[in-house]
């Protein structure tokens, strides 16, 4: 299920007789969790803010009563900022691979997996980029191309869904313990494709749903996180189709996301160097040099600005700001 020395480790004296499950469902009144015998529907104390745990969570509940204890640290924490919302929205917790999926055809956009992988380098999960509907497309690896700019090392992988074989090429990731989440715009195959790695003899496979050929936009299918065994000993968590990405909180995973800029800004003449137009700067020497392809750097300026923009600051005593 996932369990490791990280969560025994944190076990006390007090613990004493209360059972580790993992959380499969959050809604806004009731959780579930999976334990070792099967799910359980929890019992919560009151007051409990349920907008507080996230899919992926291991607790330690009563057993008997199933009464909700406490939420162990974390190792793994994707999380989001809707518009005009004043705290993140938890996504997936203790999440090993974050499987990005995006189809073949109009869907495919560059600048929104840019957005996605920051959201897992920030969260210190590992990003595979999933191509779908490949059997569909003209010419699949012309995709792959794109996606193998986007950040160094970046593993993507090309696949039918429907696929016996699809399930097989993601098996390195999906082996026992582990957890992969799936990621992406609604109607790329992310239902298909959970289908596809739970196997045959799951219980309640998602619904599918396809996408409409005007715009190449998908149908939701999936309204809920939700946790699911992998035949392969794994497990997966679905989360609903998002089309909107806002970036907050995320500067480390701008930062690796495009390294080739941030190494290259400290050789800048000036230290608050934008890139823009200043002497000496770095990062337009590799632009005039055809180093760097100048649509990145304007990427980057506008998921920077967007991240200083949508990042509260918080303020402490006297209003002094502080992080």
């Amino acid at each position: 299920m996932g369990w490791s020395d990280f969560f025994a480790g944190q076990i006390e004296a007090d613990d004493a007789g209360l059972v580790p499950m993992r959380i499969a469902t959050v809604h806004r009144a009731r959780m579930s969790a999976i334990s070792v015998d099967g799910p359980v529907r929890l019992v919560l104390p009151p007051h409990t803010n349920t907008g507080e745990y996230a899919v992926g969570d291991w607790v330690l509940v009563e057993p008997g009563s199933d009464l909700l204890h406490r939420r162990l640290e974390r190792r793994t924490l994707l999380q989001r900022r809707v518009e005009g919302g004043t705290t993140p929205q938890l996504t997936a917790a203790n999440v090993d691979t974050l499987f990005i999926v995006t189809s073949c055809n109009a869907d495919f956009n560059v600048a929104r997996l840019e957005r996605y992988l920051a959201l897992a380098n920030q969260a210190s999960t590992h990003p595979v980029i999933l191509l779908t509907k490949a059997d569909k497309a003209e010419d699949a690896e012309a995709y792959a191309s794109q996606v193998a700019s986007l950040q160094r090392g970046l593993e993507c992988v090309t696949l039918d869904g429907r696929s016996a074989e699809a399930a097989a090429t993601l098996a390195r990731w999906c082996g026992a313990g582990q957890t992969v989440a799936l990621i992406g715009s609604s109607g790329v195959g992310k239902s298909t494709l959970l289908n596809t790695l739970a196997g045959p003899d799951q219980d309640a496979p998602q619904l599918t749903g396809g996408i409409r050929e005007s715009d190449a936009k998908g149908r939701h299918t999936t309204t809920s996180r939700s946790l699911h065994r992998i035949a392969g000993g794994g497990w997966v968590i679905d989360t609903p189709g998002m089309r909107t990405l806002h970036v907050s909180d995320a500067a480390e995973g701008i930062d690796q996301l495009f390294a080739e800029i941030t190494e290259l800004a400290p050789n800048c003449r000036f230290r608050d160097c934008t890139h823009e137009h200043e002497p000496g700067c770095a990062v337009q020497a590799a632009i005039q040099a055809g180093d760097l392809d100048p649509d990145r750097l304007d990427r980057w300026r506008k998921l920077q600005d967007e991240n200083r923009a949508k990042t509260p600051v918080l303020r402490g005593p006297k209003g002094n700001k502080r992080r």
